[in-house]
């Protein structure tokens, strides 16, 4: 259930160009639940080039940062030391690692998995590590591109296999020691050649209990 050698050639491709492959801006819904959050231990589940483990740490978090591209965890710590300049090394700990294997440290108050796309069977295994790298009483925050942006949206994955809508995000937590504090489909802005747009998106807190 590990990314194969091929997704990982493509991400490390990806990553390796000169410009930024996503916004230096964290995600407005990372920004809307966790702005009133009190720092503490977080957990970025494919990080990527860091932008919500970067907004997290300069807001007084702990985060440990990981990736399964080395090309992204390296760009992650260049932009770390730009932004966050000497606070970068005691705020963030950055390291190559599956998303599906069991995650480094912990427990954590705070878990994110943003726009991590995958199939089903390998998206229960992450949400079931998030999970288990959540201390009780913290949080697991799932931003994902929904099934419904195919038909309704703009962006994101085509493919509907990587797609989850809120109810399919939930009965993947079944069985778990999690409680359901927000989930719902939400709509944000996107700016476009063509001018404004909506993206649809699958916004889901849980508790560990």
């Amino acid at each position: 259930m590990t990314a194969t050698p091929r997704e990982a050639q493509f991400w490390n491709d990806r990553y390796s160009g000169t410009d930024l492959v996503w916004s230096s801006a964290p995600n407005r819904w990372v920004v809307e639940v966790c702005a009133s959050l009190l720092p503490g231990q977080a957990l970025d589940i494919a990080a990527g080039e860091g932008r919500h483990a970067i907004w997290l740490a300069d807001r007084g978090w702990h985060v440990t940062a990981t990736d399964f591209a080395s090309a992204a965890v390296a760009r992650l710590r260049q932009q770390a030391r730009q932004r966050l300049g000497s606070e970068a090394e005691g705020r963030i700990q950055a390291a190559v690692a599956d998303a599906t294997a069991p995650a480094p440290g912990g427990p954590y108050d705070l878990t994110l998995l943003c726009y991590l796309q995958l199939p089903l069977d390998r998206w229960q295994i992450v949400l079931q590590r998030a999970v288990e790298a959540t201390k009780a009483g913290g949080r697991i925050l799932v931003v994902l591109h929904a099934r419904e942006n195919l038909m309704c949206g703009f962006g994101g994955p085509q493919d509907a296999d990587l797609l989850h809508d809120p109810a399919a995000i939930q009965r993947s937590a079944v069985g778990l020691p999690v409680a359901v504090q927000r989930s719902e489909l939400v709509s944000r802005a996107v700016d476009t050649d063509e001018g404004p747009r909506q993206a649809l998106d699958s916004l889901v807190v849980l508790r560990r209990t």
